[in-house]
């Protein structure tokens, strides 16, 4: 299939600049796959889709302070810099701009929140193909330590407002993030509040985790005219003894898995393809790239964002809406999203949600 197979137009006004009010006052829009059937719901109403014995699996990652500003130590030029990915301590790559001004061996103070030196110096030591830099830290014992007091939330690009909102901080994070490590929001996840996770375990639901680290290529446009030449950024995920225990009894006894997000799906389906369609106890990485006609070995239904234009995640959603077929699940995914346009929903990162049955 081809990039340009998954272009759609989206009005400009219809990307969520800001989270709704409430995180569970979202919109839902709700896709039978098998009947071809939409409903348009709200979001608490998910509750009302969950049976006793089904699995919820959430990606638990938090968000990193990943945002952060320097000066050239020599001329003065300002930089930004976000965080990609920790190699040593303090040795990250990281993307920088403008990047075509800090060649290796530039020099690069870090300011703080009040854009005051902040004593700690980036130092280039490497780029790669792709330009990302690669940074070595010094006037820090370790720079992960550091980012509270100089970091900021890396909202997406399409959020274009100025500044972060008071509220970023804990918006742009689930209310059951736990280990510190994405550059990027695992979406899906943002509409939950305890409050409802705690009636969905009511109904007899298992709730469990997987930590998936969003690095900043979930972003990055598919730039390859056929899809099957893309290449993904490897991400480290991890699955822990509960949640492989919980997902193979389910499967085993019949019950449903439901994956909020892509990020907890593409875990999820990794240790699945090897472990011969189980999940096992797994600690790595994964670069898997799921797009039609990819068979799923572990989710039953999808929880998600709205998605960009030919992006993997759009791939993958419309793999998953007709799993096995070519172009099925892109059409039916693209009609749902024609709907949700017209019904004007709020789409990306602090966007409505989207249910797949």
């Amino acid at each position: 299939m081809r990039t340009a197979d998954f272009r759609f137009d989206l009005p400009s006004e219809l990307i969520a600049q800001a989270p709704a009010p409430l995180r569970d006052q979202s919109r839902l829009l709700v896709l039978n796959r098998a009947e071809h059937r939409i409903a348009h719901r709200r979001f608490q109403d998910i509750l009302e889709f969950f049976r006793p014995g089904d699995v919820l699996v959430s990606n638990n990652s938090r968000v990193i302070p990943a945002r952060l500003h320097g000066v050239n130590a020599k001329t003065g030029g300002q930089f930004e810099i976000l965080l990609l990915e920790e190699n040593a301590l303090n040795d990250w790559w990281a993307m920088l701009r403008p990047g075509k001004r800090a060649p290796v061996g530039a020099q690069i103070k870090l300011l703080d929140h009040a854009r005051q030196p902040a004593g700690i110096t980036a130092t280039v030591t490497g780029v790669n193909a792709e330009g990302h830099r690669q940074l070595q830290f010094s006037g820090t014992n370790n720079l992960f330590h550091e980012l509270d007091r100089l970091g900021e939330i890396p909202l997406p690009p399409y959020i274009q407002r100025p500044s972060e909102l008071p509220e970023d901080k804990e918006r742009y994070q689930t209310v059951y993030a736990q280990p510190a490590g994405s550059v990027a929001a695992p979406t899906a996840g943002l509409h939950f509040t305890p409050e409802l996770l705690a009636q969905i375990q009511a109904r007899g639901v298992t709730l469990c985790f997987v930590t998936l680290h969003v690095g900043a290529g979930t972003f990055l446009p598919v730039k390859a005219e056929n899809i099957a030449e893309h290449k993904m950024h490897a991400e480290r995920f991890e699955i822990g003894e509960a949640t492989v225990l919980a997902v193979n009894a389910a499967k085993k006894s019949g019950n449903r898995i439901f994956a909020a997000g892509t990020t907890a799906t593409r875990a999820l389906e990794t240790s699945a393809q090897q472990n011969a369609g189980k999940l096992n106890v797994h600690k790595g990485k994964t670069s898997i790239f799921i797009f039609p006609p990819a068979q799923f070995q572990v989710v039953d239904a999808l929880l998600t964002n709205f998605h960009l234009p030919e992006s993997t995640l759009l791939m993958l959603v419309s793999a998953f809406a007709a799993p096995g077929e070519k172009c099925r699940g892109r059409d039916l995914v693209l009609s749902a999203y024609a709907e949700a346009i017209r019904e004007r929903y709020r789409f990306f990162s602090y966007g409505d949600a989207m249910l797949i049955l």
